[in-house]
């Protein structure tokens, strides 16, 4: 299939080596160098979009795309205010759209096991999770959208808790602590502690790999749909 790259950093770079290793073609490559080269982008020429860019863009990059009646997929995080209008977009435009706050297989196995086991933890109202995460020195938005979808994952299944909220210290609410240090690529953790034990899941990644994988896996289940689509449909969960 031919995809086209918008956002062309490590992470761009990475799905750029992992669909040509897979026997795809890259249509374009758009960065901040090039950006105005997004509207040449068409179904002529290109199957499906891959976004990994900036929050303060990624709107506009994916709702040119689908305009333009491509279907894309988009890894950016930090710009949820804004995914209704793009999935509006997309089914106006007849066209499939598919964004995952993380697309590694394995987190999105975490985010399973994060729900069964606060289904399992909202019997027992004295455990009190939190969750925290770890990034490179380079990530702009805080707490990560992995976090967020943790977070939403646990209050959906554990009752005891009102909403989530960065580094809180009220007991209605889920703490999450974000960190970043050095060049980490990713690791969450999900803790329930009490007077007596704590409970503790973890996902850490090894590098970008796994998060490019994921992607292009994305874009090859989304050439020739239509529609909103998750990492669950793609993964068969």
């Amino acid at each position: 299939m031919k995809i086209a790259l918008i956002g062309y950093g490590k992470m761009g770079k990475m799905i750029e080596k992992i669909a040509l290793d897979r026997n795809h073609k890259i249509s374009y490559v758009i960065d901040i160098d090039n950006i105005n080269d997004i509207d040449k982008i068409s179904p002529s020429n290109t199957d499906v979009v891959i976004e990994f860019t900036h929050p303060e863009s990624a709107f506009n990059n994916v709702s040119k795309c689908l305009s333009n009646k491509i279907n894309v997929v988009s890894g950016t995080t930090g710009w949820n205010d804004h995914l209704d209008k793009a999935k509006e977009l997309a089914l106006a435009n007849n066209v499939a759209f598919l964004w995952s706050s993380n697309f590694s297989i394995g987190v999105n196995v975490f985010f399973k096991l994060n729900e069964y086991l606060a289904q399992l933890m909202n019997k027992f109202d004295n455990y009190e999770p939190s969750i925290k995460e770890i990034h490179h020195i380079h990530k702009k938005d805080a707490p990560s959208g992995t976090a967020i979808t943790l977070a939403e994952g646990l209050l959906k299944n554990f009752k005891h808790k009102k909403k989530w909220e960065l580094n809180s210290d009220s007991p209605e609410n889920i703490s999450i602590t974000a960190e970043r240090t050095d060049e980490v690529p990713g690791t969450h953790i999900v803790k329930y502690d009490s007077n007596v034990d704590y409970i503790e899941i973890t996902h850490c990644a090894k590098s970008r790999e796994g998060f490019a994988m994921g992607a292009v896996i994305a874009a090859e289940f989304l050439k020739g749909k239509k529609g909103i689509f998750t990492m669950n449909q793609v993964l068969g969960f």
